[in-house]
């Protein structure tokens, strides 16, 4: 590929020309000589063989041509004004990115209300987001990969942060035969039923929450339980916020347990403890614990 041969700072110039609605007004914004502005522009047209500007009267009129490769320029501008930028913040200590570890259950609402408030202050910095179940978020705090991390395990050796509890309710498609006995439902009726579990995404995964049922299928993700047991395959606890549609809409219904029909559990965040927080960490860091203590 060819080296551009036209410059930034000609880009610029033919802006400035366009903008202020002239060689002369663009020269006084620029602090420059008007022959400046005007060889800046005329060279231009040269290296690029294309007629940008045509005077009509005094004022100078962009052509066809100049008025899509202006309007192109400008992007290439603003990119080139934030790559700047953003060399500058790196060398203020400004990460390039930040790694953000969450556990499924953790509401998406709640994290991506959070994102989106940290998009405008991230100074080009990117977020790599990541989801894991159970002791998979330990294992990325422990790894190495993460530079912070949503879950609702008490992980040895971090000081946690806690945010916001997550409601799990146990749940069956209406016609499932444990609401066809129409009355409180003990242990020993969950016994004999299909039991739909998440599987945990660590590399040395644990058994969490309650696994009674004598047949046991294992899947990825809540949305893969939500949806086998809304088609009326086994029973499941699911986080309350990811299933609102299929309760309303009549596909989930709460069992009656005796006990533990709603369980609640609290999420925490932590930080790496390896290495310093940067600028751009924790601004993400107090953005989430914001918003997930919103109601």
């Amino acid at each position: 590929m060819k080296a551009p041969r036209v410059t930034l700072e000609q880009w610029r110039t033919l802006q400035a020309v366009v903008d202020h609605g002239g060689f002369a007004q663009a020269a006084e914004a620029m602090h420059r000589s008007q022959s400046s502005v005007s060889y800046t522009v005329a060279k231009m047209q040269e290296q690029l063989d294309v007629p940008l500007l045509v005077i009509e009267g005094r004022k100078a009129v962009l052509t066809e041509a100049g008025e899509v490769l202006l309007r192109r320029s400008r992007t290439l501008v603003k990119q080139a004004s934030q790559l700047e930028m953003l060399a500058i913040n790196m060398d203020q200590g400004w990460e390039p990115e930040v790694r953000l570890v969450v556990d499924a259950a953790f509401p998406t609402d709640r994290l991506a209300t959070a994102l989106k408030a940290f998009m405008p202050l991230s100074q080009g910095c990117r977020v790599q987001l990541r989801e894991e179940v159970l002791s998979g978020v330990e294992d990325c705090l422990l790894d190495d990969s993460a530079d912070l991390a949503i879950s609702g395990m008490s992980i040895a050796g971090y000081l946690p942060h806690q945010i916001n509890q997550v409601e799990f309710i146990a749940v069956a498609h209406p016609e499932h035969p444990l609401h066809q006995l129409q009355r409180q439902l003990t242990h020993d009726d969950l016994q004999t039923q299909l039991q739909v579990v998440i599987r945990d995404s660590g590399h040395h995964p644990i058994d969490a929450g309650w696994l009674g049922a004598e047949q046991r299928w294992t899947v990825t993700s809540i949305s893969t339980a939500a949806s086998l047991v809304a088609s009326g395959l086994g029973f499941a606890w699911l986080p309350r916020h990811a299933i609102e549609r299929p309760l309303q809409q009549g596909q989930l219904l709460p069992l009656a347990l005796q006990q533990g029909t709603h369980r609640s559990h609290y999420m925490y965040l932590y930080a790496n403890k390896d290495k310093p927080l940067g600028p751009a960490t924790r601004i993400l860091a107090d953005l989430l614990i914001e918003h997930s203590m919103t109601n």
